[in-house]
């Protein structure tokens, strides 16, 4: 039988990559990193096989997708800051049995999912960059399910959260279950960005602070009520992906039952306008 190991909120921020190259930015976010270090070094020691990532830099407009194919390899360019990632090799091996049960459990809730097998599917940058770190501690096969989700509630992400955990309790994996986006994700607008309101800058002192309650919320255990406001927070904070990774997450944890005190393992920053974070949500 098995079992989700551990359950994490993640940044997968572009400046990451950036702060192991030559620059302005060389060093500056090494706590990022060093969080998904720890994050995978945990996997590790509770022998996960294989990681989830619900990535809300996949966006899709009808149904539920998952890329779950055998072998993801090759290079990538994020077509939105192709300044800032260029050709960044991958070689992952994949899971299409537990991606495609996944698939199949889902749709029966409610929730119409595909499962994709297919060497021309990409993953996307909200999946590789929390891979480039985390492989380096250990190695992982990966699922990816897309989480920027433009037409869908959250209560559909919920459905996807518990097809997750029911697909996995069904095999013979271990997983490790991420939710890749920030917190708040207002960006500074294109003329607005400069020296005052760059890289290391918050776009909203309101989000900030939404921010920090959120994280209170959660490193008390007080998720019944962080879920009661999900939709407003998103919605008056620009929550990355709408936050479905976080329904999805949530869902796979019991939803409002859920009662673990979750540990920060990368302080709260801000970059390029949005909140970021790396948050261990503990597996009852």
């Amino acid at each position: 039988m098995g079992e989700i190991v551990l359950a994490a909120k993640v940044t997968h921020v572009p400046t990451m990559l950036m702060s192991e190259q030559e620059g302005p930015i060389k060093g500056k976010r090494q706590a990022a990193i060093d969080g998904h270090y720890e994050i995978a070094r945990r996997a590790k020691e509770l022998g996960a096989d294989t990681v989830v990532i619900c990535d809300t830099h996949w966006m899709i407009n009808a149904g539920f997708h998952i890329n779950a194919n055998s072998h993801f390899k090759g290079l990538f360019t994020s077509s939105e800051f192709p300044q800032f990632i260029q050709d960044m090799p991958y070689d992952y091996e994949g899971n299409p049995d537990l991606g495609d049960a996944i698939a199949r459990i889902a749709s029966d809730k409610g929730a119409y999912t595909l499962s994709h097998h297919l060497d021309s599917l990409e993953l996307e940058y909200g999946s590789l960059v929390p891979m480039r770190f985390m492989s380096r501690k250990h190695k992982m096969k990966v699922v990816s399910v897309a989480a920027w989700c433009n037409t869908h509630d959250h209560d559909e992400s919920r459905l996807m959260g518990e097809a997750i955990r029911e697909a996995v309790e069904a095999s013979d994996s271990k997983v490790a279950l991420i939710a890749s986006g920030s917190l708040s994700h207002k960006m500074f607008s294109n003329k607005d960005y400069g020296p005052k309101n760059g890289t290391f800058n918050i776009a909203s002192e309101f989000n900030r602070q939404m921010d920090l309650r959120v994280l209170d919320m959660w490193k008390n255990g007080d998720h019944a009520t962080f879920l009661k406001m999900l939709p407003e927070y998103s919605d008056q904070c620009c929550g990355e992906g709408a936050m479905h990774d976080t329904a999805m997450l949530y869902g796979a944890l019991g939803w409002d039952s859920y009662s673990g005190r979750c540990e920060v393992v990368t302080e709260y920053f801000p970059s390029s306008g949005t909140g970021q974070t790396n948050v261990i949500f503990p597996v009852q």
